[in-house]
């Protein structure tokens, strides 16, 4: 039994419908590279914006220190109850952003 060698116009034909699955996979493989470009653009707005909502509470934080090292006695456990609070509030955000970024 002889193998029959395919016509030009069958190897023809053949090459074409290899060459436009090719294109069909490529076209795929652009849109999924255009959604990965926009997810690592959208994840680092998002990283900036945590990281500049942090930089706020410490810049806060800063202040109500500030504030307690200025305070007289009367006022010294009032304006430490406020560092206390936003000190709470930095340390919580802070973890909040560090489980964020490792995951």
């Amino acid at each position: 039994m002889a193998i029959q060698t395919p016509s030009k116009e069958t190897r023809q034909a053949y090459q074409e419908k290899v060459q436009a699955q090719l294109e069909k996979i490529n076209a795929q493989l652009n849109e999924y590279q255009a959604k990965a470009d926009q997810a690592k653009a959208d994840a680092a707005v998002s990283y900036h914006s945590h990281v500049e909502e942090l930089m706020a509470k410490r810049d806060a934080a800063q202040q109500k220190l500030d504030e307690l090292r200025n305070a007289g006695e009367s006022a010294w456990q009032d304006v430490q109850d406020g560092f206390e609070s936003a000190w709470n509030e930095l340390t919580q955000s802070l973890e909040k952003a560090a489980n964020n970024f490792n995951q």
